[in-house]
């Protein structure tokens, strides 16, 4: 009998101790699934405006996903150029859930062939993405 009792004991113990905080919603922070690795996907990696008046402002959208197991965290995304400008979703992405990235490009003063970069930092497995943005650039026929 004293052996069933500590062995009932143990069981108990070990099974009371899991409360973990991040885990938990209503423990007043941004609950984060920390069980495996992220992995961001993207659709497409570049995108081509093709032809564009000098002084025009474009955008485009790049959709990614967490194709892994643990919450998605995008830390950073920064432009090769002032005239290139990333949006992205701050809040984590769940395994299975998408986000969007937001590039404006300002061609004003801008000729030729323009070729722009996003470095994307994130928690991810590969932490570190490069998007590409291109376009021609050409002058404004009203000047």
């Amino acid at each position: 009998m004293g052996k069933s009792i500590y062995f009932l004991f143990i069981l108990t113990l070990l099974t009371s101790c899991g409360g973990n905080k991040k885990d938990n919603p209503d423990a007043g922070g941004i609950s984060v699934n920390d069980t495996g690795k992220a992995v961001i996907t993207f659709t497409s990696y570049e995108h081509d405006f093709g032809k564009i008046a000098e002084g025009e402002k474009v955008g485009c959208i790049f959709k990614y996903s967490n194709t892994g197991t643990s919450d998605l965290i995008v830390t950073s995304a920064s432009a090769s150029c002032g005239c290139t400008v990333p949006k992205y979703d701050v809040k984590p992405i769940a395994p299975g859930g998408s986000g969007t990235m937001e590039v404006m490009f300002d061609a004003t003063g801008r000729s030729g062939i323009q070729t722009k970069t996003v470095t994307v930092k994130s928690n991810a497995d590969v932490q570190v993405v490069i998007l590409k943005i291109t376009a021609d650039v050409v002058e404004n026929s009203n000047n």
